[in-house]
């Protein structure tokens, strides 16, 4: 074996232990995809993750797929992996601060220009209005039909334009124009595509969840578990509260319509039978408002000639 090759092969045993070793140490992952991000990017990127002991590691997919079946013996779990390893990826380990460590690589994102034969991420909208550019250059605007007029001695665009839409291959006109007027539409940077969480994947978007969404969620949903248990009438969890709740008023609807009798029902019935006994305090307030109009009717003259009318409205 030659120098290269030996040294080439040591490599490789590194990689391999490397990257066996973040699987042992970790068990989060974001997989992110690594398009056109260069490597100043890459090591910008790297800096900002140790602060909150991320490491991200980059490799042959191939490399990453033999390591990750190596480990199935001690961590099985890693095999719901392997149909995510595929184009330009990349792994980012993680503790436990998932939603942090993602909010990072979304803003750790550079602006670049649209170049010829590119695939254009995001719609591009060119604005109406002045350019700064001179008439000479009208052909510019002319090889992509846009509307310009001359307007103090510079090409003014009359109407916004879209020229690139999501998915659209950016031409040479479309960015040699772009360049001109000193656009940069696109951003690149590491791209969070899925997320492993113990042998979990899931969509990125569940990490934007606060605790409020959570617990929203799951109220709403053993709301809905409930419901569907008492409208089936199979008992859960979630709906034998209800049950219980809806047995005991229907027993105590039962002992006040008969004869029949419970300690509960006899509290109820005692209030029925006399409901004046059930609010003492009631009788005490109603004294005062007695009292109080007793004031009222002797300041009142006319009440007494309303009796000498012989109305007896205070017989």
């Amino acid at each position: 074996m030659s120098g290269g090759e030996s040294t080439k092969a040591a490599r490789k045993q590194e990689y391999f232990a490397k990257l066996g070793k973040l699987f042992d140490d970790y068990n989060k992952i974001i997989i992110v995809g690594a398009d056109n991000v260069g490597s100043n990017h890459m090591q910008k990127i790297r800096i900002a993750l140790r602060k909150y002991g991320a490491v991200l590691l980059m490799g042959k997919n191939t490399m990453i797929r033999k390591v990750v079946r190596g480990g199935l013996d001690s961590h099985p779990e890693l095999e719901s992996l392997l149909p995510h390893v595929k184009s330009n990826i990349g792994f980012v380990f993680v503790q436990d601060n998932l939603s942090t460590v993602k909010k990072i690589l979304e803003d750790n994102k550079v602006s670049a220009p649209a170049k010829a034969g590119a695939t254009s991420p995001l719609t591009v909208v060119i604005p109406s209005g002045a350019t700064g550019m001179e008439p000479t250059q009208t052909s510019f605007f002319q090889a992509l039909n846009i509307p310009t007029k001359i307007n103090k001695g510079q090409i003014e665009i009359v109407n916004e334009v879209t020229i690139l839409r999501p998915g659209d291959k950016v031409g040479a006109s479309e960015a040699n124009l772009l360049s001109k007027l000193n656009i940069r539409p696109f951003s690149y940077g590491l791209r969070v595509r899925t997320v492993y969480d113990v042998g979990a994947i899931y969509d990125p978007s569940l990490l934007d969840l606060s605790e409020a969404d959570v617990i929203n969620r799951f109220n709403s949903a053993v709301k809905n578990i409930a419901c569907i248990g008492l409208a089936i009438g199979y008992p859960t969890i979630a709906s034998l509260p209800h049950s219980i709740a809806r047995g005991y008023k229907n027993a105590l609807s039962i002992s006040l319509a008969t004869d029949y009798s419970t300690p509960q029902a006899e509290k109820l019935k005692a209030i029925l039978a006399n409901p004046g006994a059930a609010a003492p305090a009631a009788k005490g307030a109603d004294k005062k408002p007695a009292a109080a109009a007793k004031v009222v009717v002797k300041e009142e003259p006319k009440e007494e000639e309303d009796e000498d009318m012989g109305f007896g409205l205070f017989d």
